[in-house]
């Protein structure tokens, strides 16, 4: 059911000595004549810039838009309905409505689904109630996320532990993302009612991890390990393998770096032209990693705790790319992100591509 795909916390570790990042990592192509992914069609379309995706029990697909504030279901046969305008929301440049998120207690026709949205303050998260036709009596669980034009973070999911995952961003101003006193630039690690779950690495913090620039995306392995996707700025762009209360070094480390305070990443990309990693899901023993403006999906594989070298599939042929989830089949659902001001739309955008995965 779903993708697993949610965000963790942090960690208050003290601001460390800089140190300085490798090159990216080597891009590998296919060998000829594997079987490939392959986009089958499209799975809705005409959609007003889509943000996150969850799955309800039924099969049915819960989208956020971010700058109209609503959610829409799509139904197996691709009908977007709207279903609820999100209360508070205030949308503007890469803020808005964001991430979405179903309780692992959902049943059919009943379940409580949270967003994560920019409000005229602060990003914060709220309860909503789904009764399999609408959702209605939105409730603000949690708040006091720093907000900003950019760098809003905005992943969240549930863990394989019940626990609500938050990705959230620097909000443009990278000395937060080392603060121990801010929520910016973390994984946070919460109850369904917005308090830092038992055993974080602080007990009465929400912190899981620190040191990120931009989480915008979140998955958990077969062997419940998590990996975050995260915008780098000048070097590299990061997949990493979240662990409780380490610290991923932002700003003082992009990418691979010789100080071992930091927690190093399983891969890395150029950030100018290939990248720019968004949602992601994992299928197959694969992270699969929707694209922005590298306008591709990344596979790359997983081991344990390693990665291995990230492969390209669909370059330029969709545009931007925002969020992956992997439906009951097996199937993967991305979603493109061309009518949010930064891309260039093409007929029926912005979509649902339904990609079969090979084997």
């Amino acid at each position: 059911m779903g993708v697993i795909r949610l965000v963790a916390a942090l960690l208050s570790l003290p601001l460390l000595a800089a140190c300085s990042t490798t090159v990216s990592e080597p891009l590998v192509s296919p060998d000829p004549g594997e079987p490939v992914p392959e986009v089958v069609g499209n799975a809705a379309t005409d959609l007003a810039a889509p943000w996150g995706m969850a799955l309800l029990p039924d099969g049915d697909l819960l989208v956020t838009h971010r700058d109209t504030a609503t959610i829409s279901v799509i139904d197996t046969g691709g009908q977007p309905r709207k279903v609820a305008d999100v209360e508070g929301v205030v949308p503007g440049g890469e803020g808005g409505l964001l991430g979405i998120a179903i309780s692992p207690e959902a049943t059919q026709g009943r379940a409580s689904v949270y967003v994560y949205y920019t409000a005229a303050d602060d990003n914060r998260i709220a309860k909503l109630d789904w009764d399999g036709e609408q959702l209605a009596g939105q409730q603000v669980v949690f708040t006091g996320i720093p907000k900003a034009p950019i760098h809003n973070g905005g992943r969240i999911d549930f863990g394989p532990d019940g626990f609500l995952y938050v990705g959230t961003g620097d909000a443009g101003q990278a000395e937060l993302a080392q603060d121990p006193q801010s929520l910016a630039g973390k994984i946070l690690r919460i109850t369904s009612d917005g308090e830092p779950a038992e055993g974080n690495p602080g007990p009465t913090s929400p912190v899981y991890s620190s040191g990120h620039r931009n989480v915008q995306g979140l998955a958990w392995d077969e062997d419940g390990r998590l990996w975050a996707s995260e915008f780098g700025q000048n070097d590299v762009d990061e997949l990493n393998q979240i662990q409780p209360g380490s610290n991923y070094g932002w700003p003082e480390c992009e990418g691979r770096c010789d100080n071992d305070k930091y927690a190093q990443p399983a891969a890395q990309w150029s950030p100018t032209s290939i990248a720019s990693p968004s949602g992601m899901a994992i299928a197959d023993g694969s992270a699969w990693i929707a694209s922005l403006r590298g306008e591709r999906l990344w596979q790359v594989s997983l081991a344990g705790d390693s990665a291995g070298d990230p492969v390209d599939w669909f370059a330029g042929e969709y545009g931007r790319l925002r969020d992956v989830v992997v439906t009951e089949s097996g199937s993967l659902l991305v979603a493109t992100n061309n009518t949010d001001g930064r891309g260039s739309p093409q007929p029926k955008d912005d979509r649902l591509l339904r990609v079969e995965l090979p084997g």
